[in-house]
């Protein structure tokens, strides 16, 4: 009931910067936390960056300083931009989006996954 639709993935050299988006579409009422992550081959997924509807970020201490986690409640789309990007930064980014239904349920939900790789 609830759809996600991610952009801005890519291949970009060590110290460069990209912007990903994700635009959540559906039967919502409310959207709560917003935010990504990542999932390296072999790798667990693990969070890079959240923000609630307030505006209050979390970020993982691996991208502190380099990425911004931002949001447009109009439009419900979470951004993240990548700054300074790293390959250990080579993943997929999957958007997160969790908050309630126009049925009132509360829901989850995970994009498909956008590639990002760094070369060095």
């Amino acid at each position: 009931q609830v759809q996600l639709v991610e952009s801005g993935g890519g291949l970009v050299q060590a110290g460069g910067s990209l912007r990903l988006s994700c635009a959540a579409s559906g039967s919502i009422f409310s959207i709560n936390v917003m935010g990504w992550y990542r999932q390296a081959p072999g790798k667990q997924r693990e969070l890079v960056a959240t923000i609630t509807g307030a505006g209050n970020t979390n970020y993982a201490d691996s991208v502190k300083g380099r990425f911004t986690c931002s949001r447009d409640n109009a439009k419900n789309t979470v951004f993240l931009q990548m700054n300074s990007l790293k390959p250990e930064d080579t993943a997929a980014y999957y958007c997160y989006v969790d908050g309630r239904t126009t049925r009132r349920r509360p829901f989850d939900s995970w994009g498909q996954g956008t590639q990002v790789t760094v070369s060095s």
